[in-house]
């Protein structure tokens, strides 16, 4: 089996160094860019299973190279550094289209586990065969080519995206916690902590709902998780 191909974008010379190192050493191939330019030169003619990027780059930042390789690519999975900790950079983050992020400094474990989750998900995951249009109030979501009509327009969604909300509408009604989101979209153990799911949530409610602060599909279940319905 050929060796998951990863992309690093990082202009920190001792850190992309050691990250590098400790990819290797659990048997990824590495490849390491100092900037957003580099990396798009790079994704013009090579394919990754992963993309992790810092936020702080010389030139091109983070976002904006996140968001050019979410116009290129809805599906792979991208992971961004960042030494901002304020929520409104991490919203940004994942806004821009990252499906992950982790505050430096970071542990090393918890960023193989990271890496290791999402490359997992990217090896196994294909799509059921769900209904092409799924149809609740203004929207229509295309689950097997990753868009959806909207109020605001057309969007494309990533591959968590198709993921998380494949696991909502299959459990339309139900409340589903949020140990089970984390697990089954993003391959984490129960006991991990993060806002990355509530973020998705957020996502989700200004792309679907009329009234993201008063959701209607896209509804918290106090202490459990989420429920999506449909109405």
């Amino acid at each position: 089996m050929d060796r998951p191909h990863i992309l690093l974008v990082e202009d920190e010379i001792h850190l992309a160094r050691g990250i590098c190192f400790n990819l290797e050493q659990e048997d990824y191939r590495v490849s390491h860019v100092e900037s957003g330019e580099e990396a798009l030169e790079r994704l013009a003619y090579d394919r990754f299973a992963l993309i992790i990027l810092d936020v702080m780059l010389p030139g091109m930042d983070g976002f904006e190279l996140c968001s050019k390789v979410r116009e290129a690519d809805t599906r792979v999975p991208v992971l961004m550094l960042t030494a901002r900790s304020e929520e409104g950079d991490r919203i940004t983050g994942l806004a821009s289209g990252a499906d992950d992020y982790l505050t430096k400094p970071f542990s090393l474990s918890e960023f193989l586990l990271r890496v290791k989750g999402m490359l997992r998900r990217s090896s196994w995951y294909l799509p059921e065969p769900i209904e092409e249009g799924y149809r609740f109030g203004e929207n229509e979501v295309f689950l097997l080519s990753y868009r959806a009509r909207t109020a605001q327009g057309e969007i494309d969604l990533t591959d968590l995206e198709v993921r998380m909300l494949m696991l909502l509408f299959q459990r339309e009604g139900e409340a589903v916690s949020r140990s089970e989101l984390l697990e089954r979209v993003w391959g984490y153990a129960n006991d991990v902590e993060t806002r990355t799911l509530d973020n998705f949530i957020v996502r989700f409610r200004k792309y679907f709902e009329q009234e993201p602060g008063n959701p209607v599909y896209f509804q918290t279940v106090r202490g459990v998780g989420y429920r999506f319905s449909r109405r």
